[in-house]
């Protein structure tokens, strides 16, 4: 059985509070990767000449590659390290960042979007356990927060830079992908000098697939959780499939850079969600969360009814805080309820369903859209995951009610 080693010195304590940043910047940048295609979705439509259904499923093919990884190898870094699981991470990533770059029609923006989500899969559970593993007893919440605001931000930093590259450099299709290649090249040294936090790791293991492993005392925790989160990332997944889209085809704006911008916002907003969550308790911010996306959706839907950027973007904020909210207080009380040995495993599990959130949902818009338009579409999914978050916050807060009468 393995678990996370402990500082045995006043130098290594030191080095393992600057891995924790340092494991963070890795995470962030293998994450900036998996949104870097979305503003460019448009220039891809028009040299392939795809529809709005096949956009959906192309990123969709990502949220497949990231449950695949979970389910098969989340628990993975427990035995072969972490170390090890974050350069295999890169290294994916890498091989994404050729896939586009070489681009030619539809196999290979699949095959890129796949890599990805394998990239993505690996970095879920193994970065975000690294993170948590290298920071002091005394910094346990820092580490939370920087383990989530690096996934998080990772993701918007790829829309914004993505978008503003293409439309202020030239190679807009190469550029970003360029870039993306030489920092994931930094994170690999960085990764080098990370101290691995799993005692005796066995680099030959076999993959051991764990499925959706959830140990008997997290799963009270782990069932509103994991419901606030698929509802968060569904939000998030709208934005980052189908928000460019209706920028472009519904308001008129055409600037790629406005459109990473409208993108990462909704990011930005889930990190300052998330760094509000260590000023109450998780049993608050949970179902407050909750409420703080209903709020969102809701916006979200007025712009899409009205057709108007400002409301797009209030959305993005209030649904983004929410989704932040929630998302952190979610999973920091399923990482520390699982027992250590099992860590990655809970952990990937939680991501497992938050990413079935951020695609399932997204590829019925893309098909509803083909029948009612992207504004109609738009509308029906966020009554639908309106309903949820709302459901689920309800649920959450009367079990925190029941939970302080009882104290």
């Amino acid at each position: 059985m393995t678990r996370a080693t402990a500082p045995s010195s006043a130098t290594d304590s030191r080095r393992r509070h600057l891995g924790y940043l340092a494991a963070a910047v890795v995470f962030a940048i293998g994450m900036a990767g998996t949104t870097l295609p979305t503003p460019l979705y448009g220039l891809y439509r028009e040299e392939l000449g795809f529809s709005e259904l096949m956009v959906t499923v192309i990123f969709a093919s990502y949220a497949v590659g990231v449950i695949a990884t979970l389910l098969l190898v989340g628990n993975h870094s427990d035995r072969v390290g972490r170390r090890p699981v974050l350069w295999a991470a890169l290294a994916l990533a890498a091989g994404s960042a050729l896939c586009f770059l070489f681009e030619g029609g539809l196999p290979l923006l699949f095959a890129g979007r796949l890599l990805s989500g394998f990239s993505a899969g690996l970095l879920s559970g193994a970065g975000t356990v690294t993170v948590l593993e290298l920071a002091r007893p005394e910094h346990t919440s820092r580490a939370g927060f920087a383990a989530t605001a690096a996934n998080m931000g990772g993701l918007g930093c790829g829309p914004l830079l993505a978008g503003l590259l293409a439309e202020y450099a030239p190679k807009p299709l190469s550029l970003p992908f360029l870039v993306h290649l030489g920092l994931v090249a930094v994170a690999c040294v960085v990764v080098l000098f990370l101290p691995e936090t799993v005692e005796h790791p066995r680099l030959l293991t076999r993959p051991s697939p764990p499925g959706l492993y959830v140990p008997p005392e997290v799963r009270g925790v782990f069932a509103p959780s994991a419901l606030a989160a698929f509802a968060g990332f569904a939000l998030l997944g709208l934005f980052t499939a189908v928000a460019p889209s209706f920028v472009a085809q519904t308001l008129d704006i055409t600037n790629h850079a406005v459109s990473g911008l409208v993108v990462f916002s909704v990011f930005l907003s889930s990190t300052v969600g998330q760094s509000w969550t260590a000023r109450m308790p998780g049993r608050v911010a949970l179902p407050l969360g909750c409420g703080v996306l209903v709020l969102g959706l809701l916006l979200v839907g007025a712009s899409l009814w009205a057709e108007t950027l400002p409301l797009l973007v209030a959305g993005a904020v209030c649904g983004g805080i929410g989704q932040g909210l929630a998302f952190r207080a979610g999973l920091t009380a399923v990482g520390e309820a699982a027992p250590p040995a099992h860590r990655a495993a809970t952990v990937s599990s939680f991501f497992v369903v938050a990413y079935t959130g951020i695609s399932l949902p997204v590829v019925g818009v893309g098909a509803l859209t083909m029948w009612l338009g992207l504004d109609a579409a738009g509308l029906v999914f966020t009554g639908c995951v309106t309903l949820l978050a709302a459901t689920t916050g309800l649920y959450l807060a009367r079990a925190a009610g029941g939970r302080d009468q009882r104290s």
